[in-house]
């Protein structure tokens, strides 16, 4: 079969090992001597983070720190950057889950402009941004969003009126990802089941995306067996389990490489608003919504597109994932969705009711829903049947 033209994006240099965050002050110091260290709240009292600063000390460098709690908006943005903008910041380093992560990937791309990043921000934004950021080097304490190695920083205004939207720019792919398992040990079992189940949520729907490649395919690939072996593993022994940690790391940081360059799908799309609305974790709307999202897009396409390709991919994903191999195209999907709900059930995912949102919601959040990226465009019935289910 002839191969399509493709480009593909990546982070400037990957560091994957437990105890890779011990390297991290060698890499900084190629950026410069002075560091802007966003990282989460939780964090700054942990024994990591001892080891983190006194690494930068050793190195020369010099660094402020920053402290993110919850997911970041663009005022949080613009008030750091508006600190930080005339002190010769070199280099921007991030230490925590994905909304650090994007929070620090923001301002290290408002640095250079001063400017505030709403007038950037996806379709609400004024300006396409330039692309010119201060060094940015990502360090993932969660296996989940993959936006140490992804191209966007999605920041949030939560309630009536509320969005999520991304800032975004190939160029915005850090300059480094620094990914040591061992910094998720810790990590609570209901947020790695949330996260696991992004990072899983963000393999399929790249890898059945109509924007997929080779490369994306061939990696989705590689990290679909991982989410089989470590998943369930991570969330009920993660703290001792370095293996499964190690394992959910790949899939995760595998995930923010395939959807920088694949895009993503229906389940991300109801994300978004649900996300704007309501004070509600995005792992566990990914998860609680992937089971309905994966079926009624299957049904559609086997009903309205039964040659699309989309079907045979699910299929094989099927297989991976439920470590059998199927008979059939059906059967191999048959066990796709078997498998994500019984993932759902055992990590006991919340309902979207859990979040205080009800039937009332449901039209509004169908409405700001977008599925740019799905094999087969569903329709507002269909957005509203898959809400309504995991209600």
């Amino acid at each position: 079969m002839p191969l399509h033209s493709f480009v593909f994006a990546s982070p400037g240099i990957v560091v994957f090992e437990p105890g890779a965050v011990k390297k991290l002050g060698a890499i900084a110091r190629g950026f410069g001597n002075h560091a802007l260290v966003v990282r989460a709240g939780h964090f700054a009292a942990s024994e990591q983070w001892n080891g983190v600063g006194s690494d930068l000390n050793e190195k020369n460098i010099e660094f402020h720190t920053v402290d993110i709690h919850g997911e970041p908006s663009p005022e949080l943005v613009d008030d750091v950057v508006a600190q930080y903008v005339k002190t010769g910041i070199k280099v921007v380093i991030a230490v925590g889950g994905g909304s650090v992560i994007d929070a620090g990937k923001a301002i290290s791309a408002m640095l250079p402009l001063g400017e505030s990043v709403v007038d950037y921000l996806e379709d609400t934004g004024k300006k396409a941004h330039p692309g010119e950021k201060i060094p940015f080097v990502a360090i993932p304490t969660t296996a989940g969003t993959g936006s140490e190695a992804s191209a966007n920083a999605v920041l949030s205004r939560i309630g009536v009126g509320g969005f999520k939207k991304s800032l975004r720019h190939q160029n915005l792919i850090p300059d480094a990802a620094v990914v040591d398992p061992e910094l998720a040990l810790s990590c609570p079992a209901a947020v790695t089941a949330a996260c696991g189940m992004d990072a899983f949520t963000q393999l399929l729907e790249s890898y059945v995306s109509p924007a997929a490649s080779p490369m994306t395919d061939a990696l989705v690939e590689s990290a679909l067996p991982q989410v089989r072996e470590c998943l369930i593993a991570a969330v009920t022994n993660g703290s001792e389990n370095l293996p499964a940690r190690t394992g959910m790391a790949y899939a995760a940081l595998i995930s923010g490489i395939a959807l920088a360059n694949a895009g993503l799908g229906a389940v991300h799309g109801m994300a978004s608003p649900v996300g704007a609305y309501f004070s509600i974790p995005h792992g566990v709307v990914c998860g609680t919504l992937l089971g309905k999202t994966t079926e009624v897009t299957i049904t559609t396409l086997q009903k309205c597109d039964p040659q699309n390709l989309a079907l045979k991919k699910y299929a094989r994903a099927g297989n991976m994932i439920s470590g059998k191999k199927a008979n059939s195209v059906a059967g191999g999907c048959s066990a796709l969705l078997k498998t994500i709900n019984s993932w759902i059930e055992t990590l006991e995912l919340p309902r979207l009711s859990d979040y205080g949102i009800t039937v009332n919601d449901i039209e509004k959040i169908a409405a700001g829903t977008a599925n740019k990226n799905n094999p087969i465009k569903l329709s507002s019935e269909n957005i509203t049947e898959i809400l309504l289910h995991r209600l």
